[in-house]
């Protein structure tokens, strides 16, 4: 316990006659019930301001024990921290504002728990404001919104492709954080690495035997979704192959469905990389009902690696995306651009790593496919 935790030996404390002590400041001189102080938490507590005042802000530094008593003062007293007067004081309101396009995306979802998850730990509260149309003037509204509601900085969840159009600008005197778009070096970015993550589930299926690998794209306005159809066209072209025609989702198991009935046809298709695990449980569903075997006749790999991955029949080879890490980066970088006005533009690409299941295999015998 540090010295300044207590106060003289003779200071009442919980359950004495601590609670006469600090009756004095807790009743008018009409006998009404006042506001409690923080001196009249740290009166009945036995501990200093200071202690208390590390107590209701969260910091490190205090005991268990003595956390524990200034809490049992605070509940007693109904002492309530006044988080306008400490936001004046510090210069500061913890609290980071998170705007995003849509929640009805995997990836968007688990990021934003994520970020709210890392908020926490740091001792922040998270705003969260929805935009439903993506343009100049909503963006501009969202950022106003999110100053009258006191946050002291912003991570966006920019899927779409906006920031690297004349339109769209963010504005400069606010600290912010871009997750997941095509900022560039305009902004600072924390992003998947998605062009590695796909390299590395076509060269999986390359180095299974397939002659070629069909790709199952994302909608056309994202941003992870150009990024990687780009970087499969690149897989296939650096290893001597011709890419097929590229087939579209919209990042919906309905979707993959739809479109997986299209590749289910294609005798020539037998290995299929879709850009999201939903779209890849549509597909699996798709050749299913067309008689092609997973992985026997056609292998299946996703990207995301929901939790419901390895429950999929056949459970579900895709590339993981480490969303608690982009989430803990993003809070980081906007709490270092808070305090020290950095870090410098750019983006920091979170590493992905295959997981191997069960529906990716070698290509079907060709002797076999061709007697079937």
């Amino acid at each position: 316990m540090d010295t300044a935790e207590r106060t003289p030996a003779n200071a009442p404390g919980p359950g004495t006659g601590a609670a006469t002590a600090a009756g004095g400041a807790r009743r008018t001189r009409g006998g009404a019930r006042a506001t409690a102080s923080m001196a009249d938490v740290a009166r009945l507590a036995g501990v200093s301001s200071q202690t208390v005042s590390r107590v209701s802000n969260g910091y490190a530094g205090v005991t268990e024990e003595t956390r524990r008593q200034v809490l049992a003062a605070m509940k007693e007293l109904g002492y309530r921290p006044n988080s306008a007067a400490r936001a004046l004081k510090r210069g500061e309101f913890r609290t980071i504002g998170v705007i995003t396009f849509t929640l009805s995306t995997t990836g968007n979802v688990r990021t934003l728990e994520a970020i709210a998850t890392s908020a926490a730990r740091e001792g922040y509260a998270v705003t969260l404001l929805p935009v439903a149309v993506p343009t100049q003037d909503e963006v501009r509204g969202a950022f106003s919104r999110l100053e009258e509601l006191a946050v002291d900085a912003v991570i966006v969840i920019m899927e779409v492709h906006l920031l690297d159009a004349a339109t769209v600008t963010l504005p400069p005197h606010v600290q912010v954080v871009v997750v997941d778009s095509d900022a560039g070096d305009h902004y600072t970015v924390v992003d998947t690495d998605q062009a590695g993550g796909t390299r590395t589930a076509v060269q999986h299926l390359l180095g299974l035997g397939h002659r070629t690998v069909w790709h199952l794209g994302g909608p056309e306005d994202s941003f992870a979704a150009q990024r990687r159809t780009d970087a499969w066209r690149a897989a296939l072209t650096e290893a001597g192959r011709v890419p097929p025609p590229l087939v579209r989702g919209d990042w919906s198991a309905d979707s993959g469905y739809r479109a997986g009935l299209e590749l289910a046809a294609r005798d020539e298709c037998t290995a299929v990389f879709a850009a999201n695990d939903q779209m890849a449980l549509g597909l699996l569903r798709a050749l299913h009902e067309r008689g092609r075997r997973v992985p026997e006749d056609v292998s299946v790999i996703g990207f995301d690696d929901i939790p419901e991955a390895s429950s999929f029949l056949p459970p579900l080879t895709t590339v993981h995306q480490d969303f608690a890490e982009v989430g803990r980066l993003c809070v980081q970088a906007v709490l270092s651009k808070m305090r020290q006005g950095g870090p410098e533009r750019g983006t920091t690409l979170v590493p992905t790593r295959l997981v191997p299941r069960a529906s990716t295999a070698p290509p079907p015998d060709p002797a076999r496919r061709s007697n079937s």
